[in-house]
């Protein structure tokens, strides 16, 4: 299995943030963690094992858990990126959709 590209980063260090959690919230393990933040505990595995990147959801759940900035979060994992690369598709309007003729709705008379 491949390594997401954030993981290339020297500083790049998904433990450092999950162990930080833990700490903060008083869990014992990963298995508490993934309760906590609502997700099958192989993703935190995946996270640790650098197979899987913290997503921008995950990220948002940990900062409303926690109470933590999503800056403070991304600190703790390394992550110094001060934007972020969007894929071609991501920010541009969808294509318009063409209308059925006759106005839409089909009209129906009793």
């Amino acid at each position: 299995m491949t390594e997401h590209a954030l993981s290339g980063q020297e500083t790049y260090d998904p433990n450092r943030l999950l162990d930080t959690l833990l700490e903060k919230m008083n869990l014992k393990n990963d298995a508490a963690l993934s309760r906590m933040l609502e997700v099958a505990p192989p993703v935190i595995s995946k996270i640790r094992h650098r197979r899987l990147p913290i997503g921008a959801s995950l990220l948002i759940r940990m900062h409303e858990t926690t109470g933590m900035s999503i800056r403070e979060l991304r600190d703790l994992m390394g992550d110094r990126r001060t934007k972020y690369r969007l894929s071609d598709a991501q920010g541009k309007p969808k294509p318009a959709e063409v209308a059925p003729a006759g106005g839409g709705q089909p009209t129906h008379f009793h």
